[in-house]
């Protein structure tokens, strides 16, 4: 789902100018946690109470000392190069809590920030990744100061919702038609579930083979966009002096995976980002697994970050690739638009109306969402994202029917890139990557063209074509039946277990 990652090619960025340089030297490894917390609203709008994932634990670091506390870099000193994500291998922790209530971590509004501050307090937590990736409705209080040494697990209890429901936005039947379809078809804490249970056995058998790796869940599985039949992204993260060849290590895992029980099917796909395919054995799940291609990390926080800005997000985007799919304008293998370009298109369009519903967390954030910050630190930068409040109070199905509008008659296909990092466009002049490309959709971090897989014309001019037969249809109808199979894809949805 995800491009290459910029560690692969040795980008620089810097360079020229568009991120500050990562500090030079390297700090010296430490010991931090990192977690993945199933959130109460990450998979319905309307039982915040659903089951959380069970606990585990990986290799627990040492437990350090108050004076190991005081000594802990700031996250703003473990701003690195991507290149040295892969220096020297760190023991690390993963947990998920079954905790009732979510652990905020470390408070939106706790001042100094530490991606702007030089230097941290005595006693500062700021480094230590064992909190929760906080629910994007909440505000957590500020530590006091005066805190001698702050607890590994701060208790700071989150601030109830806002009044504020998806039923607010539902003012149609074809809002109604959305939110029923997004409420089938959304990811559950069960399929979440099975995708912790085999990446974690998968983790420790990977370890057999490679010590110090770690295997990550990415992509819409983590990020709050996924539904109940999206395939698993995974991302294998092995540090080292040396960065080993993806095609070798992924060679090795294909023969290792042919010898495990619950595995089946392993398919090796040499493409621009190699990936293992493979499935649990007796499901239907499917994983894509790819080694080191940590921009996928990258953008899985970044995306989950926007999913949440505003209720309507995930419904909207989980209706665009279901119309997409239905269509058959969402496989990039075939040359038409993957789900990472569409979900961008999507986020684009709801940043560029008079009345935003999004805007650029990139541009307004730039600390958090740093490219250069090490992967491990990469959860940490959204925890410093206040909430948004958009004065846009169009519903479920307006910006349905604007989507389509923008991008069969506003949008100019042959002039314009689309940039969620600028909340923009801009005109695709100006450099090689965007010269005589069909669709100019720009990487996030990366920058360059996410909708690369888009090389013919008459697959091109089939996108666009529907994108003016759907806006037409739904236009004059205002049933989303109209433009794709409601009611076949909520059975095919729920007959997944």
């Amino acid at each position: 789902m995800y491009p290459r990652s910029a560690a692969s090619r040795g980008m620089s960025a810097y360079s020229d100018g568009l991120y500050p340089p990562p500090p030079v030297p390297p700090v010296p490894p430490v010991y931090y946690d990192y977690n993945h917390r199933s959130m109460p609203d990450v998979n319905s709008v309307r039982d915040p109470g659903l089951e959380r994932l069970p606990a585990y634990e990986w290799k627990p670091p040492p437990t350090p000392s108050p004076a190991q506390y005081r000594q802990t870099p700031t996250l703003t000193n473990r701003l690195k190069r991507q290149n040295d994500d892969y220096r020297t291998p760190v023991l690390k922790r993963q947990r998920l809590d079954s905790s009732p209530h979510p652990l905020i971590g470390s408070p939106l509004n706790q001042a100094p920030h530490p991606l702007r501050s030089a230097h941290a307090g005595a006693g500062s937590s700021g480094s230590e990744f064992d909190r929760s990736y906080p629910s994007p409705y909440s505000h957590p209080s500020p530590q006091p100061h005066s805190s001698p040494r702050p607890s590994r697990h701060p208790q700071v209890p989150a601030i109830p919702e806002s009044s504020n429901s998806l039923q607010d936005y539902v003012k149609d039947k074809l809002s109604g038609q959305m939110l029923e379809l997004f409420e089938a078809c959304q990811q559950q804490s069960s399929d979440l579930i099975r995708k912790e249970k085999c990446r974690t056995q998968l983790q420790k058998d990977i370890q057999r083979v490679y010590a110090v790796a770690r295997l990550y869940l990415t992509g819409s599985s983590m990020n709050g966009l996924g539904c109940r039949s999206s395939d698993a992204d995974m991302c294998l993260v092995i540090k080292g002096n040396k960065r080993p060849d993806p095609i070798q290590v992924l060679s090795v895992l294909q023969r290792l995976f042919r010898s495990l029980s619950y595995v089946e099917r392993t398919h090796l796909i040499r493409a621009k980002v190699p990936i293992l395919r493979f499935r649990e054995k007796g499901s239907d799940l499917e994983f894509d697994l790819n080694v080191n291609n940590t921009v996928g990390i990258r953008n899985t926080f970044l995306l989950r970050s926007y999913a949440y800005a505003d209720l309507r997000i995930r419904p909207m985007i989980l209706v665009v690739k279901k119309w997409a799919k239905h269509n058959q304008i969402n496989d990039a293998s075939k040359g038409t638009l993957s789900s990472y370009t569409l979900v961008l298109m999507v986020l684009h369009y709801l940043q560029t109306l008079k009345e935003p519903v999004l805007p650029s967390l990139q541009r307004d954030y730039p600390e958090s969402f740093n490219p250069f910050m090490d992967i491990d630190m990469v959860p940490e930068g959204p925890k410093y994202v206040p909430p948004y409040s958009s004065t846009n109070q169009s519903s479920l199905g307006d910006l349905l029917l604007g989507f389509l509008r923008y991008y069969a008659t506003v949008f100019s296909w042959d002039k314009q890139v689309i940039s969620v990092r600028e909340a923009k466009t801009f005109p695709n002049n100006n450099s090689r990557e965007w010269r005589n490309k069909f669709i100019c959709v720009e990487e996030p971090f990366e920058r360059n063209n996410v909708a690369r897989a888009v090389h013919e014309k008459m697959k091109f001019e089939a996108i666009k074509a529907q994108f003016a037969e759907s806006w037409r249809i739904l236009r004059q109808r205002k049933d989303l039946n109209s433009i794709l199979p409601v009611r076949a894809i909520i059975n095919e949805e729920s007959s997944r277990t």
